[in-house]
């Protein structure tokens, strides 16, 4: 299933001011730009997540209906973005958050956000931001937000141009030799 941002194509669900809500089950759900994208599932369990700090160490209550959310502000390989999900949704790896003015935010391809509500911002450096409702975006997907929902997540603030559309979730090979 495809679905364009209000602006973009018909076929879009209603929703209320520019929102929508999209069942997801199972699936994955991207939301792509032009040139990066968001990958989201919910985390269909609960769990207790770590979130490591430079001096300390908090744990994350995660609910089944939380949002985890691999934003890639450069765009990449979605693969490795569904790699990463799946590393926190199935074996629940702890979150890193570097400190402010660490050189490595500038290297991330990736950053994760686990919570049951997700904002984008183009404003915050790449994984220094220990909050989980934020989350770093390029532009084109600043501004966006989502929330999870029972079954699903609600779209709000889907920018002109953005596509979203789910992808299949797939058993690793580890889960297929089973």
């Amino acid at each position: 299933m495809s679905k364009k941002s209000e602006g973009g194509a018909s076929g879009s669900p209603p929703a209320g001011p520019g929102g929508m809500t999209v069942p997801l089950g199972g699936d994955l759900l991207l939301i792509q730009g032009e040139r990066s994208f968001l990958l989201v599932g919910n985390a269909g369990s609960r769990f207790t997540l770590c979130i490591e700090v430079p001096d300390d160490e908090y744990c994350l209550a995660v609910d089944p209906d939380d949002l985890i959310a691999v934003s890639m502000p450069e765009g990449g390989p979605v693969e490795q973005a569904r790699m990463m999900l799946e590393m926190v949704r199935r074996y629940h790896i702890p979150l890193v958050v570097l400190p402010k003015d660490h050189p490595g935010s500038k290297r991330l391809s990736m950053v994760v956000s686990v919570a049951p509500e997700i904002v984008l911002s183009c404003d915050i450096r790449r994984g220094t931001h220990p909050e989980q409702h934020l989350l770093c975006s390029s532009t084109e997907l600043s501004g966006l937000s989502l929330a999870g929902i029972p079954g699903g997540v609600s779209i709000e603030q889907l920018p002109f141009g953005v596509t979203v559309k789910h992808l299949e979730t797939e058993n690793s090979s580890a889960d297929k030799q089973q």
